[in-house]
């Protein structure tokens, strides 16, 4: 589990309008990354 204020590992993800957010890109902001299970899966 990761802990705050922990160093992340570098990534990329893309954005609701096509582009790609990449960590570098928010170095010294703060910002939430939030994971969420696949919807309709078990469990």
């Amino acid at each position: 589990m990761i802990q705050e204020a922990e160093s992340m590992v570098e990534f990329s993800l893309p954005a609701h309008d096509g582009s790609v957010v990449r960590s570098s890109d928010l170095a010294g902001r703060a910002y939430l990354l939030y994971f969420y299970p696949k919807a309709n899966t078990p469990g």
